[in-house]
């Protein structure tokens, strides 16, 4: 029972760090309309910056810096920040599908550099020794204090994105999304917006990279792969509500209980079968991401909800003044 808690709570964090995701690219897609299918390589900028700021004196890869893990933090959502910063100054011009096309493409970019660079990363060999917060005083059994830790820090990004959202910015972003012409006659800065919102989602995106390293204590260019660092965000976006920041959490812990969930049930299957599990789950997905666009297109928590609250809201406060 307790070996049962302890997976419970570890999945929970998991279910954390793809929730930071998720809202991340909420803001990028969701509110702003940004094709970014470069979603790993930002995930991995942030384990990577936080890793190697953090991490133990080394020969396998550049680091031994030692230094606190909030600094780690920091600087992996200072540094994606930065290079989502560059990326989008190169492609925040395009159009959707070439947007998509440049992004992808970066990202498989960095990935291999990281993959190549062993010198600076550990190659293929992986990052190992990352320090886990809270781990001395827990006396190893860590997992509870960082999914404490967890739900401040995902608590504090939502309630952010959520005034970000009702702000004045987050209408002007809204507005770029849904009709750009009507925008810029109003005098917007369209470019300049997308690119505050696509920096500010690389941010996230670090932060939960950098998460994912104290986590796990190891980073290999494997967890990366667009397949778990892109796909299956887009699946949780998708499926919870795009637009929608309750959606974008909501969507994270569903398709990741759906996820991890049939890893469970592979183990009961034949050897023979063994192997194409993996394959199936992958169809799973991909079936319940069409059952959803066709009978619930807008997703388990539409934006549209959000947007009657809104104005429930507005509507109470003219009539209290």
């Amino acid at each position: 029972m307790l070996g049962l808690i302890d997976y419970a709570i570890f999945s929970l964090c998991i279910v954390g760090i793809y929730g930071l995701l998720s809202l991340a690219l909420n803001i990028q897609w969701g509110m702003t309309g940004l094709f970014n299918i470069g979603i790993g390589a930002f995930f991995a900028i942030g384990g990577y910056t936080s890793g190697i700021l953090t991490s133990p004196e080394t020969t396998a890869h550049v680091g031994g810096f030692g230094m606190p893990i909030p600094v780690g933090l920091l600087a992996a959502m200072v540094l994606s920040a930065a290079i989502g910063l560059l990326v989008g100054l190169v492609t925040l011009n395009l159009r959707a599908d070439y947007l998509a096309i440049a992004t992808i493409g970066i990202a498989e970019i960095i990935r291999l550099i990281l993959q190549n660079e062993g010198w600076l990363t550990g190659g293929v060999r992986g990052m190992a020794n990352i320090p886990r917060p809270f781990e001395q005083i827990t006396g190893g059994q860590f997992e509870w204090a960082f999914l404490v830790m967890l739900i401040v820090i995902i608590g504090v990004v939502f309630l952010a994105l959520e005034a970000a959202r009702t702000s004045a910015w987050g209408r002007v972003l809204r507005a770029v999304r849904e009709n750009e012409p009507t925008a810029l006659a109003s005098g917007k800065d369209a470019t300049r917006f997308r690119l505050e919102a696509f920096v500010v989602g690389c941010a996230i995106m670090g932060l939960a990279g950098a998460l994912y390293a104290h986590l796990f204590s190891f980073i290999s260019p494997e967890a990366f792969e667009p397949m778990l660092a892109t796909f299956l965000v887009w699946v949780m976006l998708i499926a919870g509500g795009s637009g929608n920041n309750k959606g974008a959490l909501l969507g994270a812990l569903v398709i990741w209980a759906i996820w991890s969930g049939t890893q469970i049930l592979t183990g009961y299957l034949p050897a023979e079968l063994a192997t194409r599990a993996g394959a199936l789950r992958i169809i799973l997905i991909g079936v319940l991401l069409i059952v959803l666009l066709v009978t619930r297109p807008e997703g388990m928590l539409s934006e549209e909800s959000d947007r009657r609250r809104d104005r429930r809201r507005e509507e109470r406060e003219d009539l209290k003044d």
